[in-house]
């Protein structure tokens, strides 16, 4: 029996996990923490980490901290990635953690990020062939799944944060605004040869904005009993969400049920890509994963410590709200 915590800190929030696993691949959840400390906020071209968002996220990282107190015995595997993979500050980034948290910080590669979303989702949900779209804050990961194996994958350079910084307004969207954002989504999806394999296929959505679109439709279907791990939406249902969204302005956004108040200014670009990639390639369904990177790195973990495959969980128990 051994304790793992696993720390993703991303480009809009960091979050950890605190499992315990056996070793017949079984394990189960003891700990879920998260924190929405936007660490790519005004990074700019220069793609330079900014001082109040460091500072934001060292401070969530000392309450991880206290957390992690209480297993003393814990393996724990720290992983960051767009923002500080993208930082031209990144030395000075990963010193300032290793200080706070008195251990290191890996920066993993696009690719990395990906393969281990779909560990993640290969071994919670039943796919077998579906595009995987995980929508960060600053970064995009695309995994084409064929006969439950990732064939392609691949990490794009833009996300919920930047897509909104860069081109579309924190109230009232413009029309000129998000077409130009449409344009700059379409050019670079085009861009990846592969992508046209994925027509018609299913979408595997996850990321804290794509999982907003399910928890906006539990809260209108009332079934908010329901888990969004495994969570199924029609391409009409997921367009007409996003259609009520970009009618409103800020502030009745952020009233919206089901739609976290800090995540307002950013969920128009941040469901951007998924609705693109939905009209794109003319997907009839987007299916909710609730497991992801962090989930992947545990998993193969297990499988490297033990030998075996991780024995699936209950889709409620994957499920935070």
């Amino acid at each position: 029996m051994t304790v793992i915590a696993v720390i993703d800190l991303g480009s809009n929030s960091v979050r950890m996990t605190i499992s315990r696993y056996h070793q017949d691949g079984d394990y189960e959840v003891l700990n879920r923490l998260q924190e929405m400390v936007r660490l790519s906020e005004g990074m700019g071209e220069n793609k330079v980490l900014q001082p109040e968002a460091i500072k934001r996220t060292m401070n969530a990282l000392k309450n991880f901290n206290e957390t992690l107190d209480k297993y003393p015995k814990a393996k724990i595997r720290a992983v960051a990635t767009a923002a500080v993979r993208q930082a031209t500050n990144q030395t000075a980034f990963l010193t300032e953690f290793e200080e706070t948290m008195g251990f290191t910080l890996q920066v993993l590669k696009g690719e990395e990020e990906a393969h281990y979303d779909y560990v993640g989702i290969v071994n919670t949900l039943n796919i077998n062939d579906a595009l995987i779209l995980d929508t960060g804050g600053a970064s995009a990961e695309l995994i084409l799944v064929r006969n439950k194996e990732s064939v392609h994958e691949i990490s794009l350079p833009i996300g919920a944060v930047t897509i909104s910084e860069m081109f579309l307004e924190k109230d009232v969207i413009n029309a000129d605004s998000l077409f130009q954002a449409t344009v700059a989504l379409r050019q670079m999806f085009g861009d990846v040869s592969w992508l046209s394999d994925a027509m018609h296929l299913p979408l595997v959505a996850l990321g804290g904005s794509n999982r907003t679109l399910a928890k906006i439709s539990r809260r209108q279907r009332k079934i908010t009993d329901m888990p969004i791990h495994g969570y199924h939406l029609s391409k009409q249902d997921a367009t007409d969400i996003y259609q009520k969204i970009l009618s409103k302005n800020l502030v009745e956004r952020q009233k919206m049920a089901g739609l976290a108040k800090d995540r307002g200014d950013i969920i128009v670009g941040g469901l951007l890509p998924l609705v693109e990639l939905l009209l794109f390639l003319g997907g009839q369904q987007v299916i909710f994963s609730q497991a992801g990177l962090r989930e992947g790195i545990l998993f193969e973990t297990i499988r490297q410590e033990t030998g075996q495959h991780v024995i699936a969980p209950e889709p409620a128990s994957m499920t935070i709200d």
